[in-house]
């Protein structure tokens, strides 16, 4: 995994799930009639498999309770209080069964902590060799009857790839990773602020979405009127500070030979607002109007900034598409890499597992080929604004990898959010024309298209190139409550 090439900026919240390592509570489960050194072993195995993992820990003292682990009601009391007075910090749990457990004990705390927070419940293995009343875990049963505490008690929780698994194994390591995917997406999105700027462009419908459902998930959306961003781009000049440091950083970014240097200025008073108003509302990520209000009255398009903004972490959608940002966002929070946003826009041939996707386009810089892309003019809007107008698109073709797509709605008539996962490759094919575009390949592609049109999703997706699909997936079926299609 390559690590994205950030654009220095004061952007990125302190509180965001990037910007600080993941921390997990540790409950070790123990019971009595078992042989609890195992308890005391294993909790030491774990905890050292999670600082191995650079993973920081909420843990009560060896010495706090019997072998360090939990077993009884005051022990229980014991985390559960603790677990609560760090709850700013947490943003998982791991229950580990180095023995059977207390079934009772590990759901106590839970309930009692409240934080609200994912949950994996691992289980150490069995060995053959030692079966005797001194070395036998039968965490195997004891797995299930803590399974089945946490689902009476109405915990959700994750299981491991195996029912027992040896942490110190590349199959946990594995999906440790895959856990701490997850709850990044769910700390990220229960507090993400995202920035509308400008109105929804009149001619798609496809964008509308409910506001007041986002904020029932934990989502704000703040806005800001076109008209204002191009009345602050006014005030500044070309000898600003801000202005100066923007147009530098968008010489750094991509290629601008042959745009015009009035165009390129352009571009800095823009993209100088829009830092200003992301770092005083302190957004996640943003939507911005672009078609056609942008190129008629401030005579460029937004894409490089956005562009800009999406390879340094902070996801932007064009056409105002608020939702095609959240689930951007949601892709980046799982999988620690920039995400694009694309029409789903054209077959490949007739292979019916290929497409072309698309955009204009605004697509973070590390999702191409090249090191450097091109910035060029917008080669569709010319046609109705003229050339002139249209410069600061982002173009290439993406490099071939693997990738996790996502798209979030609001469903105004069951009064949730809704979504569809899945996971496909960019791949070689060829194929010439311009703006940011690729040829995908995603299994049982027709059935996707037919589930799309059927559930009334939206022609945009968004893009990440990394394999985090089940993390989303459980992300937001079993935390955050999205009703959600995992394609396969």
């Amino acid at each position: 995994m390559t690590t994205p090439t950030t654009v220095a900026s004061p952007l990125l919240r302190t509180q965001s799930p990037l910007a600080r390592p993941l921390t997990f509570g540790v409950i070790v489960g123990n019971r009595g009639f078992f042989p609890d050194h195992l308890a005391g072993e294993g909790r030491e195995i774990m905890l050292e498999v999670l600082r191995k993992a650079k993973i920081q820990t909420v843990i009560a003292q060896p010495q706090a309770t019997n072998v360090g682990a939990v077993e009884s009601l005051a022990e229980a009391r014991l985390y559960a209080d603790l677990l609560r007075s760090e709850r700013d910090r947490i943003d998982g749990i791991i229950v580990t069964l180095p023995n059977f457990g207390d079934e009772r004990a590990i759901a106590n705390v839970l309930r009692w902590a409240d934080l609200r927070v994912p949950v994996l419940l691992h289980a150490f293995p069995d060995t053959p060799g030692k079966m005797s009343i001194d070395d036998r875990r039968d965490s195997f049963c004891g797995k299930m009857s803590a399974s089945n505490n946490l689902r009476q008690y109405g915990i959700p929780f994750t299981l491991t790839s195996q029912h027992t698994m040896d942490p110190t194994g590349p199959a946990f390591a594995q999906d440790l990773a895959q856990f701490g995917a997850l709850c990044r997406v769910v700390r990220g999105l229960k507090n993400a602020r995202i920035g509308a700027l400008g109105a929804r462009p009149a001619a798609f419908n496809t964008v509308r979405y409910s506001e007041k459902l986002l904020e029932q998930a934990g989502v704000s959306v703040e806005t800001l009127d076109l008209s204002e961003v191009f009345g602050r781009a006014a005030r500044l000049t070309a000898t600003d500070e801000i202005v100066v440091a923007k147009l530098a950083a968008i010489r750094r970014y991509a290629d601008a030979s042959g745009i015009p240097e009035e165009a390129l200025l352009k571009m800095a008073t823009f993209g100088a607002v829009l830092d200003q108003w992301m770092a005083e509302m302190q957004l996640d990520a943003t939507a911005i109007q672009c078609w056609t209000a942008m190129e008629e009255f401030f005579g460029v398009v937004p894409c490089t900034l956005m562009s800009m903004a999406s390879n340094g972490l902070i996801p932007s959608a064009c056409e105002t598409d608020v939702m095609g940002t959240l689930a951007m966002l949601a892709l980046q929070l799982a999988g620690q890499q920039p995400s694009a946003l694309v029409d789903w826009n054209n077959n490949y041939g007739d292979d019916p597992d290929k497409a072309v996707v698309f955009h204009c386009s605004n697509l973070p810089k590390d999702v191409f080929i090249t090191e450097v892309p091109k910035m060029d003019y917008q080669a569709i809007i010319a046609g109705t604004v003229g050339k002139a107008n249209t410069f600061g698109t982002i173009t290439g073709r993406v490099k071939a990898a693997p990738f996790t797509y996502l798209r979030v709605s609001t469903d105004e008539f069951a009064g949730t959010l809704r979504a569809y996962v899945g996971e496909g490759e960019f791949t070689t094919d060829p194929l010439e024309t311009f703006g940011g575009y690729g040829v995908v390949r995603v299994p049982h592609f027709q059935d996707l298209l037919r589930y799309i049109c059927e559930n009334g999703f939206e022609h945009h997706v968004a893009l990440n190139q990394t394999r985090v699909a089940t993390a989303l997936n459980e992300a937001l079926t079993k935390y955050l409550g999205w009703p959600t299609y995992y394609h396969r």
